[in-house]
């Protein structure tokens, strides 16, 4: 063993930088707020001057869906809020219960949530579902966001997406890692429950014409970044391209090798794209 061996100065700032990483990941707190009579649970880390809320996809919650971000994304430049959106993860009772206007009741709620918390405006990063409602957000509060990103999101049901819902209908089916940490939050029961109705209300609303909100995209007045996993299996491939061309202000990157969860498998190289466009 050699006694008092120095450390060279690039050691010394990659220890210093992993302490500063664990001590900010150790300080990281959930919260509740009352919003309307429902108990919404939320965390928030970071002092930047742009605030961005994450919203997750279906049944997910801050740490199912967002933890890469909440712990990675940089929070001298940003201020990062998660939330688990009404009748997910902490917020709840009650679960959720699915119609075919959930995505505008979750914008709705997403404003109040910001609203309550002080934030007259802010920006979005929605994932799957919660970039469906983050575009519904985006158009029915336009002076209130800054900036808009979304990945893994339609603003219209396909019958080849049918179909994938039909599959996936049956948890049995999704991989252990998908769905143990729902299982966790919800019960198995749960679990099958929520998604069932999640399935028999998107298929309803694309026996209804398939609209999530197609209708909404040219009120999308705010700059907004579309990023795409190629292999995404939820999501059809003309989605990025029709979205891209019926935004105003858009622009779109693409993950070749991606799938619908880029944000998690890509998270370093998604969290600089994000901050980046962010800040500029």
């Amino acid at each position: 063993m050699i006694i008092g061996k120095k450390l060279r100065p690039c050691k010394i700032r990659s220890l210093f930088n992993i302490y500063n990483k664990w001590k900010s990941m150790s300080t990281i707190t959930e919260q509740k707020i009352d919003v309307n009579g429902q108990t919404i649970n939320y965390t928030k880390v970071g002092e930047g001057s742009n605030t961005v809320l994450c919203c997750p996809g279906a049944l997910g919650t801050i740490w199912s869906d967002f933890k890469p971000q909440v712990e990675g994304l940089d929070r001298n430049k940003l201020t990062i809020v998660a939330w688990d959106p009404p009748g997910y993860g902490q917020s709840r009772p009650p679960n959720r219960k699915f119609d075919t206007d959930f995505y505008e009741k979750d914008a709705d709620s997403a404003y109040n949530f910001m609203t309550a918390l002080g934030y007259n405006k802010f920006s979005i990063l929605g994932w799957s579902d919660g970039g469906n409602s983050g575009m519904i957000l985006a158009a029915k509060y336009p002076k209130h966001i800054d900036k808009l990103i979304i990945w893994g999101v339609n603003s219209y049901i396909l019958p080849e997406e049918v179909k994938i819902y039909e599959k996936m209908r049956d948890i049995s089916n999704w991989s252990e890692r998908m769905k143990a940490p729902l299982i966790e939050m919800y019960t198995e029961k749960g679990l099958q429950e929520m998604w069932y109705s999640w399935c028999d209300t998107l298929i309803e609303m694309a026996q209804n014409g398939g609209n999530i909100c197609k209708d909404k995209l040219k009120d999308i007045r705010c700059p907004t970044f579309i990023l795409h996993g190629d292999k995404d299996p939820m999501v059809a491939p003309e989605h990025p391209g029709y979205l891209f061309s019926n935004i105003r202000m858009a622009k779109l990157h693409r993950f070749p090798e991606g799938k619908h969860n880029i944000h998690l498998k890509y998270a370093e190289e998604f969290n600089k794209l994000v901050t980046d466009f962010l800040t500029q």
